[in-house]
């Protein structure tokens, strides 16, 4: 007797598990992207803000959703973003990250989802340069670890200040501590067309190195590439990346 009832507890407590693993619910993904959150109008937060917010963000979130992710956004300094994709700690980066050859041998590269460029920015009462050629020994403002800062660095006899934002970097210029800003294109029309800095300063010559924004995942990861790969086109097909577009650049055509 003894025997069969502890037979039939036994039963019991194995329906009583397989029931409790019935009714566990699946753990909810999450993608975590990594972000230096001061490239407007990519990714920054708004003053009294703590949320994130800008093209990418909402790109992020659209890719999260199309995927079936939920996204956290991690910040952090731009020259910290692929140490920390390489370390795990993000599991992508969307962060108005140029496609670099340099870059492209320590990650991977999603299809490029926005073509951009660099743009070089004066005082507006500056008449004696024209464009990135008049550079030659100038004093040139960079945010670091930007393909702006890559280029500056080539021009021959210029003296290169490093700042850790693009707003350090056009406020520099403001106080007449600098010659010239270079950074991306769509960075500095959205600073002098939201920020104000049209007030003071203006875009001269000719788009530099058109160059590919991609999202990136750690090396050898093929399969979340090609996960958002095909987020994003699905995106582009469906038309929702064109209303994201919309909503940070208006009609002005600075992207391809």
């Amino acid at each position: 007797m003894k025997k069969i009832f502890v037979m039939i507890m036994t039963i019991f407590i194995a329906m009583g598990l397989l029931a409790g693993c019935g009714n566990k619910k699946p753990t909810e993904r999450v993608l975590r992207f990594g972000t230096e959150p001061t490239f407007a109008p990519f990714e920054f937060q708004k003053e009294g803000s703590k949320e994130y917010t800008g093209f990418d963000m909402d790109l992020a979130q659209a890719i999260g959703k199309k995927i079936g992710a939920k996204v956290e956004i991690v910040s952090m300094g731009f020259d910290g973003l692929i140490p920390a994709l390489n370390a795990g700690n993000i599991d992508a980066i969307a962060a108005g990250m140029s496609i670099t050859p340099e870059r492209a041998k320590n990650v991977e590269f999603s299809v490029p989802y926005y073509q951009s460029g660099l743009a070089v920015m004066v005082k507006k009462n500056n008449k004696m340069i024209k464009g990135i050629g008049d550079l030659k020994g100038k004093k040139i403002a960079v945010q670091i670890g930007t393909t702006g800062a890559m280029e500056a660095h080539k021009i021959s006899q210029a003296e290169i200040v490093e700042f850790n934002t693009n707003t350090e970097a056009a406020l520099e210029l403001k106080n007449g501590g600098v010659d010239a800003v270079i950074n991306d294109l769509p960075v500095v029309a959205y600073f002098l067309h939201q920020g104000g800095g049209s007030a003071y300063a203006k875009i001269v010559g000719k788009t530099v190195s058109a160059e590919d924004y991609g999202i990136a995942v750690k090396k050898g990861n093929k399969k979340l590439a090609e996960e958002i790969n095909k987020a994003v086109a699905d995106l582009k097909k469906d038309g929702e990346y064109a209303k994201i577009y919309k909503k940070w650049f208006g009609d002005i055509d600075i992207a391809k």
